[in-house]
């Protein structure tokens, strides 16, 4: 006997799929049978998740050099001292001071930790040293040789959020590991005083920028500034940053998330009225990043906590509301003819699996779809350690053409970090809270 399901079904998804079985309602237990799963369905283990990042980092430590060499001839330049504006990095598949690279720094910090694999945080170690002191010499260089081109620019002069605040979170944590063999805190320092002083501002203080319009609040530099700044106030003990982190949160959320749908805009422009909302997939990963960055990093006793764990839960239940069957989301999060996306889904899968493990969510309700999302990133993971279906770097923009036509690639970088982040705590969530199977589906008890 052939029994079958299709979207033509009342109430039937679009993916269900034709089950071959034997039997009848009589004979068999009809509720037992074993759906044609897209996704990996109640089969995640630790093992399997240790293998996916492994293929991850090989890829990326073969990929990601860190080396300078004249750019004519292509020799390394062993000693720094000599480095000029001939120098540049030995070219590999992404930038090593780009934000993406910084949310891929902390994320090996992170698979270490939970895995105890040290090559990991080694990863991050060498390459942030080696980055501080390019940067000590190229300080050094730039007093005799003023105006002079240096591939370290972003980092002595920093022009926007994106190029300080996810690296600088970054190099706070490899800094309190104690094992970083160069001096991070002159880098550290200069891109927070970037932060704090420099990044333009609207007349209430929130960080803004000017583009593409006058004014404008982007929701992805939520996670560009305030994880930095936490980060800062751990470091250093003092308040200020934890006061200013939690202060910045709340000025954007007043003016973008829509408590309605649980939903961030992606952008705000002062004076737009009516204002279009586009609730970008990935925008709204960063915005639920910074959250956990927060609450990471605040002191039990600060009073911006409840507050920011109010707003954790109330983006997370807009989330699993728009979850697909597949365990991606949406790159337009309440268009569900918008193409399913891999970075957002692993930034979720992340976020939703740590405020898990901290008990900041409750297991039951979140727990397996947690694993559902980090199922479906999984299955992007290709032989040779690449990260398929990423959405290319986005601006901002008021039509929805705008993100539904955003091209996907390999080499968008935004993927590397929020897989090896959600990897990470996939692994931490199968030690806490092991699910069981019970009448086909999973389930998380503890």
């Amino acid at each position: 006997m052939l029994f079958f399901c299709t979207a033509l079904c009342a109430g039937a998804p679009a993916f269900a799929q034709y089950v071959e079985h034997k039997g009848n309602d009589v004979t068999s237990p009809l509720h037992l049978l074993k759906p044609a799963y897209v996704t990996p369905y109640g089969e995640t283990k630790m093992a399997d998740v240790k293998v996916s990042l492994d293929r991850v980092f090989n890829y990326l430590d073969k990929t990601t050099p860190f080396e300078l060499i004249d750019k004519v001839s292509g020799k390394v330049a062993a000693d720094l001292k000599k480095a000029d504006s001939n120098s540049i990095f030995k070219p590999g598949d992404y930038r090593l001071t780009s934000y993406e690279w910084g949310v891929t720094y902390t994320g090996m910090l992170e698979v270490a930790t939970a895995t105890g694999d040290q090559k990991f945080k080694d990863y991050t170690l060498k390459r942030v040293s080696f980055l501080a002191n390019v940067v000590s010499a190229y300080q050094k260089y730039l007093q005799t040789n003023k105006g002079a081109v240096t591939p370290v620019r972003s980092v002595i002069d920093p022009h926007a959020l994106d190029d300080a605040g996810s690296i600088a979170a970054a190099m706070i944590k490899a800094q309190r590991t104690g094992k970083v063999k160069a001096d991070l805190r002159p880098v550290i320092d200069h891109y927070l005083n970037y932060i704090m002083t420099k990044e333009f501002r609207l007349k209430d203080g929130t960080l803004a920028r000017n583009r593409p319009q006058p004014n404008t609040l982007w929701l992805d530099d939520l996670y560009m500034s305030l994880p930095a700044m936490a980060q800062m106030g751990v470091l250093t003990g003092e308040t200020k940053y934890f006061d200013e982190a939690v202060r910045q949160y709340r000025q954007f959320a007043e003016r973008m998330f829509n408590p309605e749908k649980g939903l961030y805009m992606h952008g705000w422009v002062q004076d737009m009225d009516p204002h279009p909302q586009f609730h970008w997939a990935r925008a709204n990963g960063w915005a639920l990043m910074t959250k956990i960055e927060l609450l990471d990093a605040l002191p039990v006793n600060h009073p911006g906590r409840t507050y920011i764990l109010q707003m954790l839960k109330a983006h997370v239940k807009g989330l699993a509301a728009l979850q697909d069957g597949t365990g991606f989301w949406h790159q337009l999060l309440d268009r569900n003819d918008s193409y399913l996306e891999t970075s957002a889904t692993a930034i979720y899968s992340y976020c939703i699996a740590r405020a898990v493990n901290k008990g900041w969510l409750d297991a039951k309700a979140y727990g397996p779809m947690a694993l559902l999302a980090w199922n479906a990133v999984s299955t992007k993971i290709n032989a040779n350690g690449q990260i398929e279906g990423t959405c290319v770097g986005t601006g901002m923009g008021f039509d929805p053409a705008f993100y539904y036509y955003r091209p996907i690639n390999v080499f968008a970088a935004h993927s590397y970090g929020p897989v090896l982040l959600a990897g990470a705590e996939t692994y931490r969530l199968l030690q806490e809270h092991p699910f069981v199977i019970n009448d086909s589906s999973v389930q998380m008890y503890k």
